[in-house]
């Protein structure tokens, strides 16, 4: 399909890095608008907050299920192949790996995506938490700790050829549309104004258009590229190695996403005066988001993926992985935030009502 589109001076791998660039401009600046942010939905401060932020995600999840699911429907993609829907699911590395990511998104006070977002707006903390999570999924994915994580994933329970919910009677559209409207009817009683639910529609609607760019307009069968979307633990491993190494690597998908996040929460903070420079307070607090950065690294790589790339991403694949996975980060969330509320102080950890901070 690449060839049918002109694209005479451009690779599939170069085509896929501006195609990366703009969904990560358009992501960046929406989610820093919206605050998007599945945290904050979870553990949130406030209910009011809570509902709020929740309404914000479920209404992206439930665009992104309706058009990935049509774009299946219409043969522009298939997820047969996707690690989504392998035949044999990695049960302990998903469930360790995703309570880790979900802990470590507790103490950090903001998961991947919001911390990429909040680094474009002058947040130091998030930034240096960033770097940490990128070396850390990087030793996990191809480093130091690739062996515990091979290990970890060859424990895994056989799920033949029922590997997601379009197996299942009624087939993928069916089952994205039940969960599109269960998604929207919960999103409706969160009080988002009517702005907010549109914003968050675009932000959902990124999700096909990342799939069917990079698995239909930019496919070339003489130079492949892999099915990708919007996501965060490989793209910000990618964005680190790149930069390490630009000399011997092409930037790819992963590095146009990662610097167009930033790029355009950056471009929003600084239209709406929200650009501000920020930085850690104490000692504590440093080792605090440092650890939970390592956590989510480390879970974000094992699990493979995160809150938005086997979540946001992920549960419109409909692979029941990706509903595992999520499901294990909230679980870590849950966790986390009982630990918090019981001990009073992990690692400078604030009281259970914390007042809302940047970070978040």
């Amino acid at each position: 399909m690449f060839e049918t589109f002109g694209f005479e001076t451009l690779t599939p791998v170069t085509a896929s890095l501006y195609l990366a660039l703009a969904i990560g401009v358009a992501f960046g600046a929406l989610a820093e608008i919206t605050r998007f942010c599945l945290r904050r939905a979870v553990v949130g401060p406030a209910s009011s907050d809570k509902r709020q932020a929740g309404g914000i995600w479920l209404t992206a999840l439930a665009t992104a299920l309706l058009g990935t699911q049509a774009a299946v429907s219409l043969e522009l993609i298939t997820f047969a192949e996707h690690r989504f829907l392998a035949a044999d699911l990695p049960i302990l590395a998903i469930v360790l790996g995703g309570l880790a990511f979900g802990v470590g998104m507790v103490l950090t006070r903001g998961c991947a995506s919001r911390l990429t977002v909040l680094s474009g707006t002058g947040n130091l903390r998030a930034l240096t938490v960033i770097l940490v999570f990128a070396v850390t999924a990087h030793a996990t994915i191809k480093g130091v700790f690739a062996p515990l994580r091979t290990a970890l994933g060859g424990v895994t329970v056989p799920l033949g050829e029922v590997t997601s919910l379009a197996a299942l009677p009624g087939g993928g559209l069916l089952w994205a549309a039940l969960l599109a409207t269960l998604a929207l009817t919960v999103a409706m009683r969160s009080g988002n104004s009517v702005v907010s639910f549109t914003l968050a529609g675009l932000i959902g609607l990124l999700v096909p258009l990342a799939w069917v760019g990079t698995g239909f307009i930019l496919f070339d069968e003489f130079d492949p590229i892999a099915l990708q979307s919007l996501s965060f633990t490989q793209p910000t491993a990618d964005a680190l190695f790149w930069g390490i190494a630009s000399t011997a690597i092409k930037p790819g998908f992963g590095v146009g996403l990662f610097g167009g996040v930033i790029a355009g929460a950056a471009l929003s903070a600084l239209v709406a005066g929200r650009f501000v420079w920020q930085s850690f307070s104490s000692p504590s607090e440093t080792g605090r988001y440092l650890s939970g950065g390592v956590l989510m690294g480390f879970g974000g790589a094992l699990a493979g993926g995160c809150t938005v790339g086997a979540g946001l991403a992920g549960l419109p694949t409909l692979g029941f992985s990706a509903f595992l996975t999520l499901g294990s980060i909230i679980a870590g969330a849950k966790l986390a935030e009982h630990l918090l509320n019981e001990s009073g102080s992990v690692f400078g950890a604030q009281p259970a009502t914390p007042v809302l901070q940047p970070a978040e």
